[in-house]
């Protein structure tokens, strides 16, 4: 296939392949909504030139608040086409964390998701923080019957300023967005400390979706179901963007439960479903799961976190999933260092993050952290040319802050977060291995495992876990488990049971709210 290097010559070349082949069909609706690629276009270009209407110029950043519904994809390729840049916001931000993005991205326009699920972010940001934005303020419909905003255009009445001018203007735009243009600013989960905004190129950003889609061999005739959220890079850059360099279906859902997500596969028979560990583990311990067909589905991929050694044999043995793909990546890569292939066989793709994807390469620092260099790396940290060289060395070598190895064959293994690691007695422990070990133990269904203070040894583990309802364990069963495979200064010194984790969007546990 021949390459391409925008996202608006991506859709181009979408809507000119596949006109009348399904783009997106959202079921989350009374009247469910489904788009050819040709109308998605359309549809793309009238966001675009009702942007131009509203004064958006090339290289203007646009924010986009919302869960997973048809009009992220229309919105934010709508923003490329207008030629601007388009800054993702988390939808578990607050009003508060979310209007400190759209001031530190300077954004001149921002869509946000009116009442939805008990939240209002429209009506939060207008509420308490209307001094602070932008002129241009779009309301996305999530539910019917919304009374007006001042200062807020709803989302049809945003679309009626468009113009034939201004239809043509977003065409013209469309055409002239460069590969080295700024296609996004997306921040990172913050986990380690204050959120980064990335700047990623259309090149690297393609370059990445590219090289995803091609590994997971996608096609017009598969059926993506988009868990995964929007605004992260799971959700954006290996969902939206490879389904529109390939003429693959997109099925958003906006909220994840794992009735629905089986529902909707055995519904609308999906063949392609990635998501976080934590997604399939609710699926396989599901009682309901026995009562629908699922072997429609044909590639799982999951990563964003340490995946479970078992967890992967549970996809393959209990799902029936053809190929299972594990993968590693980053915001700073835009999502995409290095994966399985549906070649490799089960245990490589159990015990590793595979090779370096196309384009790119990987390599261990003499302290065993992981390197990655190549076409998807980004062009540095907004505002912060201090962090994009203390994380980008001379040599283009991005600092993932990773620990792993290398093998062979040249597969990747990440052993823990180079923070995450605490010393025991003098010895380095990496969590992640005490907690490979804990998921193998009957009725946990997650752990994570901290260090913690400890006069005579500096800092013991602590083990916070997360257990099936009829599982029977206690601290001390959970401790004798544990002594049965790990070195002592390896053991958790203290078990913590708890109902669930706090997490980021991107399903990862953050590991320092349990501190």
């Amino acid at each position: 296939m021949e390459s391409v290097s925008t996202t608006p010559a991506a859709l181009t070349r979408a809507a000119t392949s596949w006109p009348d082949r399904p783009a997106l069909v959202d079921t989350q609706w009374s009247t469910p909504v489904e788009l050819t690629w040709a109308q998605l276009r359309e549809r793309v270009i009238d966001v675009a030139a009702a942007l131009i209407a509203s004064g958006i110029r090339p290289g203007d950043r646009v924010a986009l608040w919302s869960p997973n519904s048809h009009h992220w994809p229309v919105a934010a390729l709508g923003v490329h086409h207008a030629g601007a840049v388009l800054v993702p916001l988390n939808t578990r931000y607050t009003a508060s964390e979310a209007i400190d993005v759209i001031e530190r991205s300077d954004a001149r326009a921002v869509f946000v998701s009116g009442e939805f699920l008990g939240s209002d972010h429209a009506a939060d940001l207008i509420r308490d923080h209307a001094a602070a934005l932008p002129q241009v303020v779009v309301r996305i419909p999530l539910s019917a019957g919304a009374e007006p905003l001042d200062g807020v255009a709803d989302w049809d009445a945003f679309l009626a300023r468009t113009t034939d001018e201004t239809r043509a203007e977003a065409r013209r735009r469309a055409e002239a967005v460069a590969p080295d243009d700024i296609s996004d600013i997306l921040f990172t989960s913050g986990t380690t400390g204050k959120s980064k905004g990335v700047l990623a190129e259309h090149q690297q950003t393609l370059a990445g979706s590219h090289a995803w889609g091609a590994n997971g061999r996608l096609s017009p005739d598969d059926r993506y179901l988009m868990v995964n959220p929007y605004f992260h890079t799971f959700g954006y850059k290996a969902g939206i963007l490879p389904c529109t360099l390939f003429g693959t279906t997109m099925y958003p859902l906006a909220v994840y439960l794992p009735s629905e997500a089986m529902k909707q596969v055995a519904a609308q028979r999906i063949t392609v479903f990635p998501g976080a560990p934590t997604i399939f583990q609710t699926i396989l311990d599901d009682p309901a799961r026995d009562g629908l067909d699922l072997s429609s589905l044909r590639l799982v991929v999951t990563g964003a976190a340490i995946v479970p050694v078992v967890l992967i044999e549970r996809i393959q043995a209990d799902l029936g999933v053809d190929t299972v793909i594990t993968a590693y990546g980053l915001t700073e890569a835009s999502g995409f260092v290095s994966t399985c292939t549906p070649d490799d066989d089960d245990e490589t793709v159990a015990n590793t993050c595979g090779r370096a994807f196309a384009g790119m390469e990987i390599a261990l620092s003499d302290k065993g952290e992981v390197l990655a260099r190549g076409k998807m790396v980004m062009r540095g940290y907004l505002d912060n040319e201090q962090a994009t060289a203390e994380t980008v060395d001379a040599d283009g070598w991005l600092h993932t802050g990773d620990i792993g190895t290398i093998d062979e064959r040249g597969n990747l293994k990440i052993t823990d977060r180079l923070k995450d690691m605490y010393i025991c007695g003098g010895f380095n422990v990496y969590p992640a291995e005490i907690e490979q070990t804990l998921a193998r133990l009957d009725g946990v269904t997650e752990s994570a495992v901290i260090g913690v203070p400890d006069e005579r040894l500096g800092e013991v583990g602590r083990a916070y876990l997360t257990v099936r309802d009829d599982a029977d364990l206690d601290e001390d069963g959970v401790i004798a488990y544990a002594r049965e495979y790990l070195a002592n200064f390896k053991v958790p010194r203290s078990v913590v049971f708890v109902d669930a984790f706090p997490r980021n969007a991107a399903g990862k546990i953050l590991k320092r709210e349990l501190a």
